[in-house]
């Protein structure tokens, strides 16, 4: 099942069977940040499928402040106390070596260099079918 939920103002999350995706871009302000909170807290909860992982891809992101890293920290709190485990993806290396200078740890969030590898985590790799080097002619 695929689906996408979003309007106009807030963070678009993508439903990929029972994980959701959420592709962060540019600068998160802090009312978009706390609505993607309670929106992925209530989607979790809501969703028709027992939701297994929430997915969220940073690398359109070029800074994290602490602000955003705590709001990162309370969605995985929330994904985990709704039975969802939590994996970031895509972090830049600047971003990693802020939060370390910040004392950040996010508790509660695993983390992936991509989204695919994200997805391995979670154990729901979507190349599984397509080998990443075909052999021509077989």
């Amino acid at each position: 099942m695929t689906g996408f939920s979003g309007h106009a103002g807030t963070v678009p999350v993508l439903a990929l069977g029972d994980v959701l995706l959420v592709t962060l871009q540019g600068e998160l302000h802090d009312g978009a940040a706390e609505q993607l909170k309670d929106d992925l807290a209530h989607r979790i909860a809501a969703s028709p499928v027992p939701v297994g992982g929430v997915v969220i891809d940073i690398s359109g992101v070029e800074m994290v402040d602490s602000f955003l890293g705590r709001i990162l920290a309370e969605i995985a709190a929330n994904a985990h106390l709704l039975a969802a485990r939590t994996v970031l993806a895509g972090m830049r290396p600047a971003v990693a070596i802020t939060l370390v200078e910040l004392g950040l740890t996010l508790p509660g969030l695993d983390t992936a260099l991509d989204v695919e590898r994200a997805l391995a985590l979670l154990g729901r790799a979507p190349s599984a079918a397509s080998p990443a080097h075909p052999e021509e002619g077989a």
